[in-house]
């Protein structure tokens, strides 16, 4: 994305009232998608995910996604393939959260290195995801784009 479409992203989440943005990524490695397993005892502990999380304050979104990636999986994106959209969803606390999903082509560093999920897997189109609806709307939007 351009930068001016990035601003784009932070103007409409100010907007809406967003009170926290989320960055995750498709990390696709051989024509598999890597998800990761949130621990149980988290909120929505148990789910499976795309690598990701929080930006932080001042941060902007696209170095919070970079930095996510490398934190939660030891991969460095080498560059960004596509945005493939966002989705809102609120905390347990009430807080008003927006997820931005890119696809993204990565580094491998050897395998993966899980600091804040339990498992990993990957996934192939036709597999059957375990992922909620807006996920697995996301990773069918990236698998119908490549």
């Amino acid at each position: 994305m351009r930068p001016v479409e990035i601003a784009e992203l932070d103007r409409q989440a100010d907007a809406d009232g967003i009170g926290q943005q989320i960055v995750a990524a498709v990390v696709e490695v051989g024509g598999r998608v890597l998800l990761l397993r949130r621990p149980a005892g988290e909120f929505r502990g148990g789910e499976w995910e795309f690598p990701g999380g929080k930006v932080d304050p001042g941060e902007e979104l696209i170095p919070a996604l970079h930095r996510e990636v490398d934190e939660e999986t030891g991969y460095r994106i080498e560059r960004i393939t596509d945005y493939l959209g966002s989705f809102d969803y609120t905390t347990r606390s009430g807080t008003r959260h927006r997820q931005h999903t890119w696809s993204v082509q990565v580094i491998p560093a050897g395998d993966i290195r899980l600091t804040e999920h339990d498992a990993y897997a990957w996934i192939s189109a036709g597999d059957e995801p375990p992922l909620s609806g807006e996920l697995a709307a996301i990773l069918d939007a990236h698998f119908r784009t490549r």
